[in-house]
């Protein structure tokens, strides 16, 4: 999406590929589940480097911010409506069916939590594209203790206020039970 509104910075820091390496993070994706795992966590999880962007370089900064935050959670919405079409279609056996559920669960989750409004996430981009640039800029300067926040709202249980609505809705809408 940056790059269809401008930007390349992505495909020339050699971001654009399905090689898996380029994208690992050696703290999130590597370290932190270790931790949590070594811990006893009852939740692991993980995280990529960020597919870099610079927002400068967009045709329309705020409105471009907004579409490039945006593609992401969608795209997680569409494969999760696209892993339901073999299911309700009658297609999904008994070893395509549980590994369907479990993607459309996946995508709704990792959907929904980039759309929380705490920086880095998506969410916080979208929000503060639609505020004034000096609050744009504020909101955007605490990217880097968001992940704290986050950990707190997951040591908290507070982001099952926000994943469970959403995996039951999308279950309404479907006719699907997940639970």
């Amino acid at each position: 999406m940056a790059e269809k509104l401008g930007d390349d910075t992505a495909r020339e820091q050699g971001r654009i590929t399905l090689n898996p390496i380029v994208h690992i993070d050696p703290f999130g994706s590597i370290l932190l589940p270790l931790i949590l795992l070594m811990a006893g966590s009852p939740v692991i999880f993980g995280a990529a480097k960020p597919v870099p962007v610079n927002f400068n370089n967009l045709r329309n900064p705020k409105s471009g911010m907004a579409l490039v935050s945006l593609a992401g959670p969608l795209s997680n919405f569409a494969l999760a409506i696209l892993c339901t079409i073999p299911i309700k279609l009658g297609l999904a056996n008994n070893i395509a069916y549980p590994i369907l559920i479990q993607a459309i669960i996946l995508n709704l989750v990792l959907g929904t939590f980039n759309l929380i409004p705490i920086p880095p996430m998506d969410g916080s981009k979208i929000v503060a594209s639609l505020l004034p640039n000096e609050w744009m800029y504020k909101i955007l300067q605490y990217e880097r203790y968001g992940f704290v926040l986050i950990l707190v709202f997951l040591y908290l249980g507070w982001l099952e206020y926000i994943l469970i609505p959403v995996i039951v809705l999308f279950g309404r809408i479907f006719g699907l039970t997940f639970f």
